[in-house]
């Protein structure tokens, strides 16, 4: 698969919360980063259990509003729906992979203010 259609089907498993579809999308070794340096998981075991986390939220949905694929990077721009603790909202999110041999290799995300609504 190209990185494009690596990172779609790693949103399309977001958006479906299929745990086991989107690990198939990152290398075992893979890390995930907040923007620019912070390491939040290391590994497929650390990143199922962020995303489990994250699945539990009923309203959890990523709208993909632009795309920008540069070799081996790919970018996303998405407006995400989540279950905040002070409730549901939507917030900005940035998404920078790097794909190689058909595996997300690390992702980095940067996310703007969150909007309850």
């Amino acid at each position: 698969m190209s990185p494009e259609q690596v990172i779609q089907a790693q949103l399309d498993a977001y958006n479906a919360k299929n745990l086991d579809a989107l690990l198939a999308c990152y290398a075992q070794d893979a890390c995930m980063y907040q923007y620019p340096a912070t390491l939040v998981a290391q590994g497929q075991d650390e990143i199922r259990q962020r995303m489990k986390l994250r699945f539990a939220e009923p309203d959890l949905y990523a709208q993909l509003l632009r795309r920008v694929v540069i070799g081996e990077v790919v970018i996303d721009e998405e407006m995400v729906t989540r279950n905040f603790p002070a409730g549901r909202g939507k917030v900005a999110m940035t998404m920078i992979y790097r794909v190689h041999n058909g595996r997300i290799v690390d992702a980095s995300t940067i996310m703007g203010e969150p909007e309850l609504e």
